[in-house]
């Protein structure tokens, strides 16, 4: 099972982040020159919130808000759910669909933030381990691993 610091070890660890008194526009600016969906409001080292397109959609766009004079912090989302880096994708993928969310802040065991894995993220390590078992399972099914088996022994 792929864990989420297996994720972050082939993505990095960066994560981008805005200040909550800067402005929507700031951070839909920042978003778009990262190609990114979300990100963290933070204060230092700590997360007030996260801030994504669906934010920006529902609070902004559609309540008739101007995003250059709009700050983050009254549309951002508050309730923050983040992971550890133990936790599997399966787990990730449960709680992203359970709460509708699609981004997770990591936090180490120390409080710390250590990356932000996102949707497809987790897909993509879901589909890696599902293709993996399928080549196991064709493997074997063909008979596949005892031919390689043989030859390994034939060499040897």
């Amino acid at each position: 099972m792929t864990i989420v610091s297996q994720i972050l070890q082939q993505k990095g660890t960066d994560v981008w982040h805005i200040a909550p008194d800067e402005t929507v526009y700031a951070a839909l600016e920042r978003m778009a020159e990262k190609n990114i969906g979300a990100l963290l409001v933070m204060d230092g080292d700590e997360i007030l919130g996260i801030f994504s397109e669906r934010d920006y959609a529902r609070r902004v766009a559609l309540k008739g808000r101007t995003s250059r004079e709009t700050p983050v912090r009254e549309v951002m989302t508050s309730n923050v759910i983040a992971v550890r880096p133990d936790q599997t994708v399966e787990k990730c993928m449960a709680l992203m669909t359970d709460k509708r969310i699609r981004h997770l802040p990591v936090i180490d065991g120390n409080g710390r933030l250590v990356g932000l894995i996102s949707i497809g993220d987790v897909v993509k390590a879901l589909i890696s381990e599902q293709k993996i078992i399928i080549d196991h399972l064709e493997d074997y099914i063909t008979g596949k691993k005892w031919d390689k088996i043989r030859q390994v022994s034939a060499n040897s």
